[in-house]
């Protein structure tokens, strides 16, 4: 299994595009991974590598690799990772691509980790819901048997929210345009299927809320626009299920 073609170009198409400063979802990370690092840093273990999965241009993944010591960003799209490398100077992250959905492409990348917490920020509402039960089985191999994943995705609530964005008289704002043209239409996971999609993986949810997710639109009054979300902690209670 992989994700689509289809997705795989949007993405790609999207990346190789957007201008700096203009990807819709990219918080500075104070307000993104800063936010989520109170809610899973208890939960993580120790000593394992922490993978950020759907890393985009690596905004959050260089945050996370100031706190953990082995942070690596990986993602889709080839061209987010090319971006996610030349943005980090440093060199404080590794990066490469990753299809989630593809278990070879998971298995490859465990044999060098090892088990693994794994970060998801935003990831599985726009996947497609075909590709969605494949990725958390993607997270849930990472993680392992000691590993665990956080995931925030937007909830049912933020649906209407970003509707009402795209059919503005106006036009959509100029940052989710990019999105909208690539075809790169945010889908709804709803609040009760969350939570099931890793429970059905075998995983043991064990912890979860809501938070408003960051991104850089600003309304007209000034103030950014925060979109519902949902957030778990997730790993296995024993051992992980034989595929």
């Amino acid at each position: 299994m992989s994700v689509s073609t289809d997705s795989l170009k949007a993405w790609e198409g999207y990346w190789e595009d957007v201008p700096e400063g203009e990807v819709f979802w990219d918080a500075p990370p104070p307000l993104a991974a800063g936010t989520h690092l109170p809610l899973f840093a208890g939960h993580f273990r120790p000593g394992l590598p922490v993978v950020d999965v759907g890393c985009g241009n690596g905004t959050q993944t260089r945050f996370l690799a100031g706190r953990f010591d082995d942070v690596r960003g990986v993602d889709l799209s080839a061209a987010a990772i090319a971006r996610a490398r030349a943005a980090d100077g440093a060199r404080a992250s590794s990066y490469e691509p990753l299809d989630a959905a593809d278990p070879g492409a998971v298995a490859r990348l465990r044999e060098r980790t090892g088990d693994c917490n794994v970060y998801l920020r935003g990831v599985l509402h726009q996947a497609a819901e075909s590709d969605r039960a494949w990725i958390v089985r993607g997270l849930a191999a990472l993680a392992g048997a000691r590993g665990r994943i956080f995931a925030v995705e937007l909830a049912e609530a933020a649906r209407p929210v970003l509707m009402g964005l795209a059919q503005r008289p106006g036009g959509p704002p100029s940052r989710l345009l990019p999105v909208l043209g690539h075809g790169i239409v945010p889908g709804e996971v709803s609040d009760a299927a969350l939570p099931r999609l890793f429970l059905d993986e075998g995983l043991e949810v064990l912890a979860e809320g809501d938070l408003p997710l960051a991104t850089t639109e600003f309304g007209p009054d000034g103030s950014r626009l925060e979109l519902p979300s949902k957030w778990l902690v997730a790993g296995y209670a024993g051992q992980p299920r034989v595929v």
